[in-house]
């Protein structure tokens, strides 16, 4: 089993460190860690240093040695976001989370006609402080060491000016009425931004579609089947990452 991963601000400059706070509590009282067993300490942000426990103390510090070297995760070839419009209820954390251990670079909560849910002043901060929240600890769960990217929400407007910057864009509709492409055998650039728009349960507008069109984002379809919008993002992203070669 790979060593768990603990959150820290900044690396390490020695070869010990102590490890308080609710990082720590969470490494001694809810992961029972003991002298001699493995974990990885990192920023989130692609840094990482491997050390031993040396001791445990109290229920909230963990004393960490061998903390000799830190490394960077080298940033993936092909980066893949997901604009990801808002679902109801917890299906975002949900979304969020899968999307998360399955390895996406940056999720992107999109307000889309369509959507329910509405964020909207304190509930909206609120709920994009829980998606930031879901993918550190989601983050964590899968031994990452580089987590995902979650943007403040945008607006059709804005989603169309970012797919107009990617290498690869695409809207996932099941429709072929719409001229979908498999995304399975769609052409995929070798490096660059993949930028995939995921849309509410009601499905993308037509007039979204020509906005994203016109933006130069290509409509896609997963399969035969209609999946939940918050199940896309993940079955799409697994999907390219084993295309572009980052699952090999």
């Amino acid at each position: 089993m790979t060593a768990p991963v603990f959150v820290v601000e900044q690396l390490p400059g020695g070869p010990e460190f102590v490890l308080e706070g609710p990082e720590g509590r969470h490494a001694v009282s809810v992961k029972r860690l003991h002298a001699g067993e493995d974990v990885v300490l990192t920023d989130g942000r692609g840094a990482w240093a491997e050390g031993v426990v040396s001791a445990a103390e109290g229920k909230d510090r963990l004393v960490i040695t061998g903390l000799d070297a830190v490394h960077e995760e080298p940033r993936p070839g092909v980066r893949i976001t997901v604009v990801q419009a808002l679902p109801k209820g917890d299906r975002g954390e949900v979304a969020v989370e899968t999307m998360t251990e399955t390895g996406v670079d940056a999720v992107v909560p999109w307000q889309a006609a369509r959507c329910i849910t509405q964020w909207k002043g304190d509930r909206g901060l609120k709920s994009l402080a829980k998606w930031r929240s879901t993918a550190r600890e989601a983050g964590k769960q899968s031994r990452r060491v580089r987590f995902p990217d979650v943007t403040d929400a945008m607006t059709t407007k804005q989603v169309a000016a970012l797919l107009a910057t990617a290498d690869f864009a695409a809207v996932l509709h099941e429709d072929r009425g719409y001229g979908s492409e498999p995304l399975a055998t769609v052409h995929l650039p070798d490096e660059g931004e993949i930028v995939l728009v995921v849309g509410p349960e009601g499905g993308v507008s037509p007039d979204e579609l020509a906005v994203f069109a016109a933006a130069g984002a290509r409509t896609c379809r997963l399969g035969r089947t209609v999946l939940r919008t918050s199940t896309a993002g993940t079955a799409a992203t697994a999907l390219l990452l084993g295309r572009t070669g980052r699952w090999s």
